[in-house]
């Protein structure tokens, strides 16, 4: 899938009349998506790519910005993974990109917690911390139903600030409602951050109270 194709594809993803995520359509509205393409997501293959491209990111994004940002990276495949085929990949690029921050040198975000069993959890990667979400074909949540194997990044200190001036929870009410109304039920793993840990939402599959996150920060030497 060519980057255009891949751009066009989640466009129109985002603009259907039954997408819930009303941050992500604003995104859209304003050319706020950063979209890059990869190959296959059980693979190792771009994740230097993939970590170049985000810390580039990391310096465009602007925190003061009234307008929501991702970052959305797409994969050719594969699209018939399995909830549990696809949580693993997820969290194998994760744990592939933050391995590369450790090289680097590159410290956790002082401002979330690295133990993915936290409630403070994020994801660092260039010390920017992110809430991650995964889409791919065989979501079991319509939302997060996309035709191939994607990763978007979420600013939380784009969030935080949201919070802060209130509109944050105006959206987020929106966005629950419209997501109950599309899959016919509440998502189970919705929790505020420091709550629980957001990693149990990452992948989107539902887990259970004893689901342990397969990823492990590392110290910088």
């Amino acid at each position: 899938m060519s980057n255009r194709d891949a751009c066009q594809a989640f466009r129109a993803f985002i603009q259907s009349a039954e997408f819930p995520c009303v941050g992500a359509k604003s995104a859209l509205a304003r050319d706020a998506l950063t979209i890059i393409t990869a190959g296959n997501i059980q693979r190792a293959t771009d994740d230097v790519e993939l970590h170049r491209a985000l810390a580039e990111y990391n310096r465009s994004l602007d925190l003061d910005s009234p307008v929501v940002q991702s970052f959305v990276a797409i994969f050719d495949g594969p699209a018939d993974l399995d909830e549990e085929a696809f949580e693993t990949a997820l969290w194998d690029r994760l744990q592939c990109l933050h391995n590369l921050d450790v090289a680097a040198g590159t410290e956790w975000n002082e401002s979330v917690d690295p133990d993915p069993g936290s409630p403070h959890f994020s994801l660092s990667i260039g010390s920017e911390p992110y809430f991650v979400i995964g889409l791919h074909p065989n979501a079991s949540r319509p939302a997060r139903r996309f035709e191939r194997p994607a990763l978007v990044f979420n600013s939380h200190e784009q969030f935080e600030k949201l919070r802060e001036d209130g509109r944050f929870q105006k959206m987020k009410s929106i966005i629950r409602q419209r997501d109950e109304q599309l899959a016919g039920g509440i998502n189970p793993m919705l929790a505020d951050h420091g709550e629980a840990s957001e990693a149990r939402q990452y992948s989107g599959r539902a887990v259970g109270d004893n689901w342990k996150c397969p990823f492990q920060a590392k110290e910088v030497a």
